[in-house]
């Protein structure tokens, strides 16, 4: 990422007590102002991405590792494919089944 504001795209993995819990995950996303997409795993994690502004994206890379719903237990967070993006790929912030 570039640091300068613009848009950019992160795609995550996060483990531990986890699952179910997507609802939480797209209402901080769209609280931020961001658009993605999150879904469970069968191996008992949660994958996603998130796009937006890069002081947003930021912002919910920290949340999705440290915070995460109340019921959660976040004992590792992995992102990937981090890079700067021309305009959004994706609309809203839904849940993959």
């Amino acid at each position: 990422m570039s640091g300068g504001g613009g848009l950019c795209s992160v795609d995550f993995e996060i483990f531990g007590h986890v699952q179910g819990r997507y609802s939480y995950t797209e209402r901080e996303g769209l609280k931020l102002g961001l658009v993605g997409w999150v879904k469970n795993t069968n191996k008992g994690t949660v994958v996603g991405q998130v796009q937006g502004p890069e002081d947003q994206v930021r912002e919910m890379k920290v949340w999705l590792s440290k915070e995460g719903s109340p019921s959660s237990r976040i004992t590792r967070a992995v992102f990937t494919n981090e890079h700067d993006i021309p305009r959004l790929e994706i609309s809203g912030f839904g849940t993959r089944f």
